[in-house]
């Protein structure tokens, strides 16, 4: 593991950028996971490649502009220069993508004893030819975009993968040509399932094809036309910069400009090219003079197949013994599905914690705030919707039932801006009043608000929640979501929507933390108000619970009030630049990661303050952008039955001695002691949750 360190005059702190490729090796290590389901350590396998092609589109692209400006970035990169920066990510990525290749050779021979195998295009039986052929002809040939490449300028912007085809004409036959080498590039479509699945064998073994290999076999269908000796193709994939560049055009709206510059990353530079490492040097060359790619040190070589993003869909094949065992998401203890909800929470503050409770419940709220005659007003804040929402379904309604629905969609939700553009035009063109995000600020918040006429007036009702209103990332992704019918909360929410309608008026709130203007500061006395309880010899303790920190001003405080002897537990899922248990410094600070099944997304603060804790669920995590660039809501936890229920997880998590890693150590260890009772804390979360239910 990569411990690259930043110095201040008193404290170190890990580089982000490093740490980030160190959480990401976590998630590789589930696919090398002996204990996962064969078939999930594939999907893992996915994701950590599609979380490395962000990580090249975003942060390393961000560290490549700072190393070819005439700044060394030392300020902005923690200390260390951009140039040199950038090769050691390089190293990383290369150690880490061998890496990946010995898992998914063990992978495979592990498939094979159970019965499923892998073949390429040198493999096909003689049965398997029709069948083959004719997938290729009915469903792969059509697709196909196939170029033959000429010295005149072609443009190749928009392939992200793709194979460069050499191929070695017949002099005898094409003697009056004086190409001796023709080249071409046939991108891999994106519309089409990765793997081929072919029929079972009588036998039962079960055969697998990648779509690459199936293009391999048919080339001499692809390239009929043409008299050739040898052929051969090798497999491309280009990263390009995925920072969106928003022109300064009075004439054009806000939602044009963002469409604009969406469209323009396909022209962005190159960051990253990762080849065939068995490619000829000539035809990588040739690649990269049509790529545009000017610099070696963009290149990354592989293996033969690359996207392996796609792996997060790695058919099921019925093979559910070879998969996770689905949970059946659980009812809310005291509020089943088929109560009235909004009824229900009139009267009591309810909490649901996805995917351990059903997603549904805010479904239904939204649903009947739709249809319930005395609702006159929903106001909601989006930022990653599902590609067929059932929450836009539910605002549509309510807006042809007569109802006042305002939206806050966030345009800018890196790699979501198109899905986003489309949705709001959607829901503008139903009704629906549209607010497109606050210039200058990303809304990362995720906050409702539903005005209800009860007679003499108003009443409000809401939810906020640490995750995303997705119904698809719901089944996959914790968070926490609070059902509250509380005045004095809801009185800030509604501030919190009065400040994205007119974003200069600064607005103050009693109960709520919200950023940008109050988060740091309000972390910082919530901090300092442990240590002073410390120093008084009253209870004081902080547990967090993170996707990431990188603030090195927040970190900075979590050391003095180490060093002033608070003890704290931090679990932080994704990047961490604190360095816990290093002493004189962070003595008192324990840092873990848990990468399992789901993935851990909710924000959690919770500060002992002398025995009566102060708990808060929240959409930011302790980066600069969630302090200065984003508006986020951190919600206190009142109800003292739903302060028990986080406190609890939390331990939970805690204890976790299955999935859960020491951050920051070398090799960041799995925790794991001797003769004590195994806790999966996922699995026992859905068991606390079941057990409560039924009481």
């Amino acid at each position: 593991m990569n411990q690259k360190k930043v110095e201040t005059k008193r404290f170190s702190f890990v580089n982000r950028e490093l740490s980030w490729l160190n959480f990401n090796e976590r998630v590789l290590e589930e696919a090398s996971d002996r204990t996962v389901p064969l078939i999930e350590r594939l999907r893992f396998l996915g994701i950590f490649s599609n979380n490395l092609d962000e990580f090249f589109q975003v942060r390393f692209a961000s560290v490549k502009r700072i190393a070819q400006s005439s700044k060394s970035g030392k300020k902005v990169l923690g200390g260390i220069e951009a140039k040199e920066l950038l090769k050691s990510i390089t190293k990383r990525v290369i150690e880490l993508q061998q890496k990946s290749n010995t898992i998914l050779n063990n992978i495979e021979n592990e498939l094979k004893k159970e019965k499923i195998y892998f073949i390429n295009e040198k493999d096909v039986k003689p049965n398997q030819i029709e069948y083959l052929t004719d997938y290729f002809l009915e469903k792969v040939n059509p697709s196909l975009v196939t170029v033959i490449l000429k010295e005149e300028f072609q443009d190749f912007t928009d392939n992200k993968a793709f194979f460069v085809i050499k191929m070695e004409l017949n002099s005898k036959l094409n003697s009056d040509i004086q190409e001796k080498e023709i080249f071409a590039f046939i991108e891999l479509p994106k519309n089409l399932d990765r793997f081929i699945v072919l029929p079972v064998e009588n036998n039962g073994i079960q055969f697998i094809m990648m779509l690459d290999d199936l293009i391999r076999f048919h080339f001499h269908l692809i390239f009929s036309m043409f008299d050739y000796n040898k052929i051969e193709g090798h497999m491309f994939k280009i990263t390009r910069d995925g920072e969106l560049d928003i022109e300064e055009n009075f004439g054009k709206s806000y939602a044009e400009k963002i469409m604009n510059s969406v469209r323009d990353r396909i022209f962005a530079d190159p960051v990253r090219l990762v080849h065939d490492k068995e490619i000829d040097p000539m035809t990588l060359e040739k690649v990269m003079h049509k790529l545009g790619v000017k610099s070696k040190k963009s290149l990354i070589p592989g293996g033969r197949y690359h996207r392996r993003a796609d792996y997060m869909k790695f058919p099921s094949l019925n093979r559910l013994d070879l998969m996770y065992q689905k949970t059946i998401p659980l009812s809310v203890k005291n509020l089943g599905l088929e109560e009235n909800i909004m009824q229900a929470v009139s009267k009591k503050d309810y909490l649901i914690y996805t995917p351990f409770h059903s997603f549904i419940y805010l479904i239904k709220f939204l649903r009947e705030a739709a249809l319930d005659p005395n609702v006159k007003t929903i106001k909601i804040t989006l930022y990653r919707l599902a590609k067929y929402s059932q929450v836009v379904s539910s605002l549509i309604n309510a807006v042809k039932n007569g109802k006042k629905v305002v939206v806050y969609i966030e345009l800018q939700a890196r790699f979501d801006e198109e899905n986003n553009i489309n949705i709001a035009d959607r829901l503008e063109k139903s009704g629906v009043q549209i607010v497109m995000g606050v210039r200058g600020l990303k809304v990362h918040s995720k906050v409702c608000l539903v005005y209800r006429d009860e007679g003499l007036k108003l009443k409000k009702y809401g939810f906020v929640s640490t995750g995303n209103f997705n119904e698809d990332t719901a089944k996959v992704y914790t968070d926490y979501t609070l059902f509250t019918s509380s005045q004095k909360l809801l009185k800030d929410v509604a501030k919190v929507f009065n400040f994205l309608e007119v974003n200069y008026e600064f607005k103050r709130y009693k109960h709520l933390i919200v950023s940008p203007h109050y988060t740091y500061q309000r972390l910082v006395d919530l901090i300092d108000n442990e240590v002073n309880n410390k120093s008084q010899g009253k209870k004081s303790k902080i547990r967090l619970k993170l996707n990431s920190i990188t603030n090195y001003k927040i970190i900075s405080k979590l050391y003095e009030a180490s060093s002033a002897g608070v003890e704290i537990d931090m679990i932080v899922r994704g990047v961490c630049c604190l360095i816990p248990g290093v002493k004189g410094m962070s003595d008192n600070i324990k840092v873990k990661s848990i990468v399992d099944k789901y993935l851990e997304h909710p924000r959690v603060y919770i500060f002992e303050n002398a025995g009566e804790p102060k708990i808060y669920i929240s959409s930011a995590d302790w980066m600069t952008r969630n302090f200065e660039n984003r508006i986020e809501v951190s919600c206190p936890i009142y109800d003292p039955e739903l302060k028990k229920q986080i406190l609890d997880t939390f331990k939970i998590s805690w204890n976790d001695n299955v999935k859960s890693r020491l951050l920051n150590e070398p090799n960041e260890k799995k925790v794991r002691e001797k003769n004590t009772v195994t806790t999966r804390s996922q699995f026992e979360t859905y068991k606390y949750f079941k057990n409560l239910a039924c009481k």
